[in-house]
């Protein structure tokens, strides 16, 4: 009713548009989406912008840029932060790489999506951008799992507990918007255990390529690994609190 057209394949999708998003799952799925048969690449005018918003490495950002730059085609690499609540209420945060003049074009329409939006260089700055806030968020997680953990074997009351710490130096997303979906055993995605085992290894891809040690990032990976194989991949990121509620046998889960 919107105006909205079906459309078969992404090559269909791309030949009537000037401004083609993408965010998908995986980078083979952008590699699919972009390079296949039936891809973008196959269908897009020249002069028009293709902007991909999956979380995907580096180097595939980059080849994606070049690729682009065959066809006279320009491209955008622009990961997103601010989980389901950001995505429905249009206030996620972008991280973009890409040319400036690219940037200042796509600008009005990331900022229906978006209230932070920054241009942090380059093709794959983006998605450096992306790593960088995955390594905190990983951080951050554990954080407030362990900490609703003590709650639980303290005997505090956890509605009361989020919002105390949450005004203090305590403060942070994963505490403020999954806190309450952990104290209420609400274990359904925002976000993937999927998805963010693949965001951190790419990090960690990355670092390793670095030479850069982050153990921190390791242990929260293998955390996440541990309850990929206990099945609980499609359960959302807030479900750590049962990987170490198992190793302390704190009884979280039967609360």
């Amino acid at each position: 009713k919107l105006g909205a057209r079906w459309a078969s394949s992404p090559k269909e999708a791309a030949g009537e548009a000037d401004i083609i998003f993408t965010i998908v799952g995986y980078p083979s799925d952008v590699e699919e989406t972009y390079c296949s048969e039936h891809g973008i690449f196959a269908g897009v005018k020249p002069g028009s912008i293709v902007v991909d918003m999956t979380t995907n490495t580096p180097a595939l950002a980059e080849a994606i840029w070049r690729q682009a730059q065959t066809l006279s085609v320009s491209a955008l690499d622009a990961p997103v932060s601010g989980g389901d609540v950001g995505a429905r209420e249009g206030r996620l945060s972008i991280m973009v790489g890409g040319d400036e003049k690219i940037f200042r074009t796509v600008l009005p329409l990331f900022e229906l999506m978006g209230k932070h939006i920054v241009l942090m260089g380059g093709p794959g700055t983006g998605q450096h951008t992306k790593a960088c806030n995955q390594i905190v968020v990983a951080g951050t997680m554990i954080g407030v799992c362990e900490s609703l953990l003590y709650c639980h074997k303290a005997g505090l009351p956890a509605d009361s507990l989020i919002d105390i710490i949450s005004k203090g130096a305590a403060s942070c997303w994963s505490l403020e918007v999954l806190g309450p979906r952990i104290a209420s055993h609400n274990f359904e995605p925002g976000f993937y255990i999927d998805h963010f085992v693949k965001d951190m290894g790419i990090a960690l891809k990355e670092a390793a390529a670095m030479q850069l040690s982050l153990p921190g990032l390791s242990l929260v990976h293998q955390l996440y690994v541990a309850l990929q194989g206990q099945g609980k991949g499609k359960k959302g990121t807030q479900a750590l609190i049962l990987a170490l509620d198992t190793l302390s046998d704190a009884g979280f889960a039967d609360a």
